[in-house]
């Protein structure tokens, strides 16, 4: 070989289609699982936004304490990353009871953060700004405090669902715990859409969310609407935050912050402010984010969503729905 000439024919292809198309099933799979995750984290944004039309960046942190709540709750029980896989009967009752201690934690962080970082900015009318940094500053707050108590060391989660394929499609295989994920996201997101659009309380929600002034001469108590926004969005972080727990296997002080990010793109993908554009874009970009690591490496799964979401908005702006919470029907 000449000094300095590099053999090209060896190299990788810098676009890898065959492995793409080899391994779609699995990727489809494991990115719609991933995708559910994801979308229940975002609904948390875009009901906020929907009513406040305020980015709420402390959801990450919201979400960052479900995952800790639940591995206390675990751990009241003797558990943790080395105890062996318990009997499924016991496996079903602590996964209740870690989505139990998840909910009560996020949903109560959740009405935290918004008795003391944004009442306080509502009842003085400042400006959106100030809204903003408070948002990252409660959010830096929160993480930075969870990194000093755990030293910022990864924390492990028991291994209480034993993966097992449970639909085998030629190299295409279904886990128990995929199933488990996706089926949730979409049962919780269905039951979380009907009590918006039937419920007395959803019709105030949408009330505010449509013209605030209005819905208060109509009786419609805006504080506590507010007050339940942050509430529901709270639960379903914490619902999100236990089958991250159970399917990434680990937490650290900083789990929610690149995650949170992929969750508000989701939310803007799918048109922020409508909570099953909110599902649609979890979903479509937890899929997309894999076919991006099949094509170009797992280096690019990132990167790739966010060059995504940039082309989609700039052919649609107000997202792939793009219906505001306040417009919403069933």
């Amino acid at each position: 070989m000449i000094s300095g000439h590099t053999d090209l024919s060896f190299q990788e292809p810098l676009v890898n289609f065959s492995g793409l198309i080899q391994d779609f099933g699995p990727l489809t799979v494991t990115g719609l699982a991933q995708g559910a995750i994801i979308a229940l984290f975002a609904l948390g944004y875009t009901l906020v936004y929907g009513v406040l039309r305020l980015i709420n960046f402390a959801h990450s942190e919201v979400f960052l304490l479900g995952t800790y709540a639940t591995l206390l709750v675990w751990g009241l029980f003797g558990l943790d990353q080395n105890s062996a896989t318990p009997s499924t009967l016991a496996v079903i009752g602590l996964i209740l009871l870690g989505m139990a201690g998840a909910i009560v934690a996020s949903g109560a962080t959740a009405l935290v953060v918004e008795l003391v970082a944004y009442r306080p900015l509502r009842r003085r009318n400042a400006p959106p700004l100030a809204f903003l940094i408070t948002a990252i500053g409660a959010s830096l707050a929160i993480s930075e405090t969870v990194g000093v108590i755990t030293h910022r060391n990864p924390t492990g989660v028991p291994n209480l669902v034993q993966q097992k394929v449970v639909i085998e499609i030629g190299n295409t295989q279904i886990t128990n715990l995929q199933i488990l994920i996706i089926v949730l996201a979409l049962v919780m997101m269905f039951v979380l859409d009907r009590f918006i659009n039937r419920s007395r309380m959803g019709r105030g929600i949408r009330a505010v969310a449509q013209n605030p002034d209005s819905a208060a001469l109509m009786g419609v108590n805006k504080s506590r609407v507010i007050a339940l926004v942050f509430l529901i969005g709270g639960l379903m972080a914490g619902i999100a935050a236990v089958m991250y727990d159970l399917k990434i296997g680990v937490t650290r002080f900083d789990a929610g912050f690149l995650l949170g990010i992929e969750a508000f793109t989701a939310a803007v993908l799918g048109g922020i402010g409508n909570l099953r554009g909110a599902l649609l874009g979890g979903l479509l970009l937890g899929v997309l984010q894999n076919y991006a690591a099949g094509l170009f490496g797992t280096e690019w799964l990132h990167a790739a969503s966010f060059v995504l979401l940039v082309l989609i908005l700039l052919a649609r702006p107000t997202g792939l729905l793009g219906e505001s919470l306040g417009k919403a029907r069933a």
